[in-house]
């Protein structure tokens, strides 16, 4: 494994190098395409197809569907998500371990796909492992699901890679900048791309879940600041490494969103005026410029005012998340228009059930009047049967009652005022489709 990264990487900083040296640039970039096999989708425009008719979907997220160790779990799932008019899920194609956590995770059969012992990872592909993962995809083909399968999380898993590859006082963003981290994810890639690249079941490969300078756990550093264009730089890189595995697929970054305004937004906190973190480039990405790269077919981006702003939401507030987020909304439609392509709202959310049945309806009629695929975080299952519908799958999350992990954003069939705002919202997406 060690060996397959080191000549891995030389092969990289060669190939990159080719790819910055000048007029050629543009010619070596790999390219999609443009006669793909037929299930795969396409974009042309601002919109999806479908071998060669519109596509518009209402998608499901849930990351926990392949940590389920039942079968019939699985199946009653993405069955639920058949009848619910879902045409997309999207779900992680990681989970990583350290070693020492390796006994509980045989003792409590958890899915996972790496173990970190030492400097390189080690690969799971048994039955508790990729062979999972195996099933959701082939379930979810079954149902007439595609799926959107995310590579790393940059919250606590891309963290993995530099404290056993570099040691402690790293920051963050040396993920994105270190070649041997680089190598050693593109080596785990390879190992996704290749085991599904030629199934129309896979919507798109995603880089990361929510790439930003920091994590929850190391900080940004300084190759990681406004104007840096260290993710874009990561983005470019990672999107033409997987186009040169697979033509045919869709490419995304699973960014949430964030700008680099010139003139950022700002707001009033505790008498300050405040450069608003989701337009001023802190946060690494540069959602307008980020969005024209080759090999970036879509934009994706994520909604959580009240987690974003919780100074901001309090009773007798002249600001509410709903108009915050019908604002975001339309600058993102604004942003893709420009550069030509889909966008997807690929995750959304407010606590609280009232909230919910308020503030979903106006945003899902947005994403709906803007023409561009609508994500909520999450689905909600019930009648899960695991160790009788109550089982810890991963750390702290835990089926009760049968009912899947429940973080304040699921949304449940029970729900039915707020069930139904996605169920009308995919049979609109549905009639628009081929």
């Amino acid at each position: 494994m060690r060996l397959l990264s080191l000549v891995q990487n030389a092969l990289l900083l060669c190939g990159f190098a080719v790819l910055s040296s000048g007029a050629d640039a543009a010619a070596a970039v790999p390219q999609r395409n443009s006669h793909v096999p037929r299930g795969f989708v396409t974009t042309r425009g601002t919109h999806f197809e479908l071998d060669g008719k519109p596509f518009a979907f209402v998608g499901a997220n849930s990351y926990w569907l392949p940590l389920l160790t039942s079968p019939d779990d699985v199946e009653s799932t993405l069955k639920s998500m058949q009848n619910a008019g879902i045409k997309v899920l999207r779900t992680w194609g990681f989970n990583a371990i350290n070693g020492t956590e390796l006994p509980g995770a045989l003792q409590s059969n958890l899915t996972y796909y790496q173990t970190w012992n030492n400097s390189e990872w080690s690969l799971n592909a048994n039955s508790q492992g990729l062979e999972r993962l195996d099933k959701v995809i082939s379930t979810a083909e079954k149902h007439g699901i595609k799926v959107i399968l995310t590579f790393a999380n940059n919250w606590f898993g891309s963290d993995l890679y530099i404290q056993w590859m570099l040691g402690a006082g790293q920051t963050h963003d040396v993920f994105f900048t270190n070649e041997q981290i680089i190598a050693s994810y593109q080596s785990y890639v390879k190992t996704i791309v290749e085991r599904y690249k030629n199934s129309p079941a896979i919507f798109a490969w995603e880089l990361m879940n929510e790439a930003r300078c920091l994590s929850d756990t190391l900080r940004a550093g300084p190759s990681c600041v406004p104007g840096s264009n260290t993710l874009r730089t990561w983005y470019e890189q990672q999107s033409n490494f997987i186009r040169s595995l697979d033509a045919n697929h869709l490419i995304t970054t699973g960014g949430e969103g964030h700008f680099f305004w010139k003139d950022p937004e700002t707001y009033w906190s505790d008498h300050t005026l405040v450069s608003d973190y989701n337009y001023n480039g802190q946060a690494g990405e540069d959602f307008d410029h980020d969005l024209l790269l080759p090999n970036i077919d879509f934009g994706t981006y994520h909604i959580y005012p009240q987690t974003w702003y919780p100074e901001l939401d309090f009773p007798g507030s002249n600001w509410t998340a709903e108009d915050w987020g019908l604002d975001w909304i339309q600058q993102h439609v604004h942003s893709a228009n420009k550069a030509n392509k889909p966008v997807v709202l690929e995750e959304f959310g407010v606590t609280g059930l009232q909230n919910k049945t308020v503030v979903y309806p106006k945003w899902v009629q947005r994403a709906l009047d803007t023409h561009h695929g609508i994500m909520p975080w999450q689905f909600g299952q019930l009648g899960l049967t695991e160790d009788g519908g109550n089982r810890v799958i991963k750390y702290a999350d835990a089926l009760i009652d049968g009912a899947s992990p429940n973080d304040g954003f699921a949304y449940y069939p029970n729900q039915t005022a707020v069930w139904e705002v996605f169920t009308r919202a995919a049979k609109i997406q549905n009639a628009r489709s081929g």
